[in-house]
């Protein structure tokens, strides 16, 4: 086994689930999210990047993908049920974005928990180099930094959370609350996107853990574990490279004139998740039809809702009353050949989110609870022409950088109604100039800065940073 000075722990390897009979693959570029964060910072060291292939049985042996080595770490169906559908996501992503779903808590679930944590620890320590640099993501892992830890002592140990991190009354309610605490501050540095998070962090280790804490730096034993805000964002240079395409120009063009050139397009890219407010959003959009405020020839709305967990329960009922609501409004509003709401459920490559992201006016962007949302970056980023307007909801952690979008309360249907209205109706200098703002604010504070805030805080040397972030 080879090990690298770099290695990323995550759930899921950054690859597509069909790899070809040579072995060879590619990264898997959902909308938003982890591998689209970390993609462009990968090539420049030797890497590997520890994660579960997405099957159950033995784990396959998968090819270097540009350059970065695959470690897949196994789990069998019933890892799969307990761990990832069961306490990571039927536990613990509910209660981390305020309980918008009721957390559900089996002891099989933690169990499966800590059996798979450790797994991913193994895979880790056997990976990096001595005095390497591992980075464990999000909160599928939270125990792994401990176990590292007590492993290989010599390890550079960071911890992101990539999603909210809940204040102490939430957290409170999990039986295993100390145990996940401690787990994360076998880190050396535990990063979150906000810096509420780590308030909430810091209040949560004086409580629970009686530890001297401020939103800074926690004592745990003879070590000091620093906490802080770092807010993660994308490859601006990749998306306006990408949105400049001729081809991408083309099809945006192609796709306005598919949906029948109407004065106004809305597009939504959501993952099926009931934190994402697809379903407030309909409502308000259908409400909007029926008072005549909005009419379906002049405005079109598309809604792509990319399935996601589809076998744990809640996600199952949530598509049904989503398409349940599509094909009513569609029923009583549209036309033959003009339906009120195109919706898409298919996965779309990047050249086609971004014609999709340049022939939109309107961005609706309006998740309940948010670490960050990086479809709001995107489409911010593939806006070249500074054009578009970004509708975007107060509880995503992109609206804290983007002051200039127009900022909603998705649990308030008339103020939902309301301000997509005014981005309907707002002028285009007004149009052009949160735009402009919003674009230059993304430009200084890219995929690179953050990496480079990041690390630099966990590399002491500096060597790895300066080798990955300046390629």
């Amino acid at each position: 086994m080879r090990q690298s000075s770099l290695v990323v722990v995550a759930n899921r390897l950054p690859v597509d689930d069909s790899v070809a009979p040579d072995g060879a693959c590619e990264w898997r570029r959902s909308p938003g999210g982890l591998v689209s964060a970390l993609h462009p910072l990968l090539q420049h060291t030797p890497a590997t990047w520890v994660g579960w292939a997405g099957g159950t049985g033995p784990a396959p042996m998968l090819a270097d993908v540009d350059g970065v080595r695959m470690h897949t770490v196994p789990l069998a169906g019933d890892d799969v049920r307990d761990h990832y559908e069961g306490f990571a996501n039927a536990t613990l992503w509910p209660l981390y974005h305020d309980a918008v779903e009721q957390p559900v808590y089996h002891r099989r679930w933690w169990e499966a928990y800590q059996r798979v944590n450790q797994r991913f620890a193994e895979a880790a320590a056997e990976a990096a180099e001595p005095g390497a640099l591992v980075w464990v993501q999000d909160y599928h892992l939270q125990l792994v930094p401990a176990l590292l830890r007590a492993a290989r002592p010599d390890l550079r140990i960071g911890f992101f959370m990539h999603v909210p991190f809940p204040p102490p009354e939430l957290f409170m309610q999990l039986p295993r609350r100390a145990e996940l605490l401690l787990g994360m501050l076998g880190a050396d540095l535990v990063g979150f996107q906000r810096p509420q998070a780590a308030h909430n962090f810091a209040q949560l280790a004086t409580k629970v853990l009686g530890l001297t804490a401020t939103d800074r730096r926690i004592a745990v034993d003879d070590r000091v574990v620093r906490i802080g805000a770092f807010p993660v964002s994308i490859d601006m240079t990749e998306m306006e490279a990408l949105a400049d395409r001729p081809d991408v120009v083309a099809r945006a063009a192609r796709i306005r004139r598919d949906l029948g050139d109407p004065q106004h397009v809305l597009l939504s890219v959501d993952r099926m998740d009931y934190t994402k407010g697809i379903e407030q959003r309909l409502k308000a959009y259908s409400e909007l039809l029926a008072t005549g405020h909005v009419k379906v020839r002049d405005t079109v709305m598309v809604q792509v809702a990319v399935p996601s967990r589809e076998r744990v329960e809640q996600y199952q009922i949530l598509r049904d009353r989503v398409e349940r609501e599509v094909g009513r409004i569609n029923g009583e509003f549209g036309r033959v050949g003009e339906p009120a709401i195109h919706y898409l459920t298919q996965p779309f490559d990047r050249a086609e989110l971004v014609a999709l992201y340049r022939a939109a006016d309107i961005m609706a962007v309006t998740p309940l609870r948010d670490g960050m949302n990086l479809v709001a970056k995107e489409y911010v980023a593939a806006r070249v022409d500074n054009g578009g307007a970004l509708l975007l909801s107060e509880f995503a952690g992109a609206a804290a950088e983007f002051p200039e979008a127009f900022l909603v309360n998705p649990h308030d249907l008339e103020g939902l109604k309301l301000t997509l209205m005014h981005a309907l109706q707002a002028i285009p200098a007004d149009l052009t100039a949160r735009m402009t703002a919003m674009r230059e604010q993304l430009r200084v504070n890219d995929i690179r800065a953050w990496a480079r805030s990041y690390l630099t805080a966990l590399d002491q040397t500096g060597t790895l940073v300066r080798r990955l972030t300046t390629s």
